[in-house]
């Protein structure tokens, strides 16, 4: 799709949508024009019903995201007014652009400080063999904390503390994010785009009113207390079934056996 200068963006006939990171030459950094063209496609990829799953991915090369490009930025918090700046997550990930279509994260190479905007907002997060995980920022000076808190839903906090204190000087490595359910899969580099586009188009065969609201359900209860998120997941239930049991042909897929794999 034409209109995206830092990214590149395609449907495909299987109702997936690859993202692609597109910044090679500077380590696929983001700047104030990615974060505008992120905005700009996770509303189109919401509002578009041809899209039921997303696979996220990066350019070839080093790494996957080095964060914020600190030569060439512009302004990411969106104003000099630190009363009127925003957190440049509010506009980069999924779920803080309210799009709740399924997300499969594929990393390779470096994945540092603000990678972490997109893969702590991703719902199935999967790497190459050479991925490497890591926060800079207090290495450099600065407080590590928009992306170590966001990855506080996914790890232990003991695990995202020792990332953020060790800055530099630790990278969490492929294997170890494994261990640490930071991915739930590894990858040869080479199959790693394949492997992502499958288990995408897994969830795209599904009905996606089903797929959708099970993605709104589990990450809007995040917010909420346990008793208030079950008694508010009842209702997407409610409202969800009628449309996703519409979508499918029930009576055929129990009849049918069908394939599946054991992780």
């Amino acid at each position: 799709m034409s209109g995206y200068e830092t990214l590149l963006f395609e449907v495909g006939d299987d109702h997936v949508a690859t993202v692609t990171i597109n910044r090679p030459e500077a380590m696929n950094s983001f700047t104030a024009q990615m974060i505008d063209e992120f905005a700009a496609v996770w509303k189109a990829v919401a509002a578009d019903d041809a899209v039921h799953a997303v696979v996220l991915r990066a350019a070839p090369g080093r790494a996957f995201c080095t964060g914020v490009d600190v030569k060439n930025a512009g302004n990411v918090m969106g104003s000099d007014n630190i009363w009127s700046a925003s957190d440049p997550g509010d506009r980069l990930g999924p779920k803080q652009n309210r799009c709740w279509k399924p997300v499969v994260c594929a990393v390779h190479g470096l994945a540092a400080g603000g990678a972490f905007y997109w893969i702590n907002e991703s719902d199935i997060v999967i790497c190459s063999d050479d991925a490497q995980f890591f926060d800079p920022h207090v290495t450099y000076g600065m407080t590590a904390a928009l992306e170590p808190i966001g990855l506080t839903y996914r790890l232990p906090l003991g695990d995202v503390l020792r990332m953020a204190l060790l800055g530099n000087d630790e990278r969490i490595g492929a294997q170890t994010a494994l261990r640490l359910g930071l991915v739930s899969e590894v990858t040869a580099r080479d199959d790693l785009w394949t492997r992502a586009h499958a288990l995408a188009a897994l969830i795209a065969a599904k009905p996606p009113a089903a797929t959708q609201g099970t993605v709104r359900a589990i990450w809007e209860s995040l917010d909420m207390p346990r008793s208030v998120a079950l008694q508010t997941a009842l209702k997407y239930c409610q409202l969800g079934n009628p449309v996703g049991t519409a979508q499918v042909d029930r009576a055929s897929l129990m009849a049918g056996a069908k394939s599946f794999t054991v992780r």
